[in-house]
């Protein structure tokens, strides 16, 4: 199952971002605005991690953590808090609460999400694995290897973010503009047309002289990896 991350965030610009990056990332997001509203959803449905504000408004990020911490079903969901506060006895009250982690503001996204695979391989390796198998194509994110039907499958790194990120949601057809945006950043400007590039390239070291095709091109929509083929 995709994990479920609540993000508890009052800043608009902010809840926006983290939702984006996280979503990018594979999981499923839901954004609270407020303390109440954080309970309610947690209440609604357990999620695998909380990415809390320390300050909210109706109810602080603090008292959410304890509650959350008082309930049997979210009793051990791990919650990364966010705040501005960066004292020493700012973090160790927010530690003491029940937060398994403490990041202070302002943050790296990269950064943050890296935290975010850190806890959910900690706590449920299944929903972060660092192998990922479709077909006959396995992918070490760990080793940085990739192999198809047991050989060795030699990709530049730009390649093998492209198979990572198709691998991770086989099936589903990405434009060239998601694909830029997933794979070369949203701040970074690249040609459309490069994808291709990178697309034909990606091909030709998987598929070798005798394998399927496992992208699959569609017409005026994108690339998608082919689960079939693969």
């Amino acid at each position: 199952m995709t994990p479920y991350v609540l993000v508890v965030e009052d800043e608009d610009a902010l809840a926006t971002l983290l939702h984006y990056n996280l979503d990018k990332e594979g999981y499923q997001v839901a954004v609270a605005s407020d303390g109440e509203e954080a309970l309610t959803l947690a209440s609604e449905r357990a999620p695998d991690l909380v990415i809390l504000d320390w300050m909210l408004p109706k109810v602080s990020g603090i008292e959410v953590c304890r509650r959350l911490r008082g309930r049997t079903d979210t009793r051990n969901v791990p919650i990364i808090m966010l705040t501005a506060r960066g004292e020493e006895s700012d973090r160790i009250r927010g530690l003491d609460t029940g937060a398994d982690d403490y990041v202070v503001k302002p943050f790296s996204m990269v950064e943050l999400t890296a935290r975010v695979r850190a806890v959910m391989r900690r706590i449920r390796p299944a929903l972060a694995d660092d192998r990922i198998t479709v077909g006959d194509i396995v992918i070490d994110r760990v080793a940085h290897r990739v192999k198809r039907q047991g050989k060795e499958v030699h990709l530049g790194p730009t390649e093998f973010r492209l198979l990572d990120y198709l691998m991770q949601h086989p099936g589903r057809v990405f434009s060239r503009e998601q694909l830029l945006d997933a794979v070369w950043g949203s701040d970074v400007y690249v040609e459309a047309r490069t994808v291709d590039v990178h697309i034909g390239r990606l091909r030709k070291a998987l598929n070798g002289s005798t394998e399927a095709d496992p992208i699959r091109t569609v017409r005026s929509a994108g690339y998608s990896l082919d689960v079939e083929a693969a």
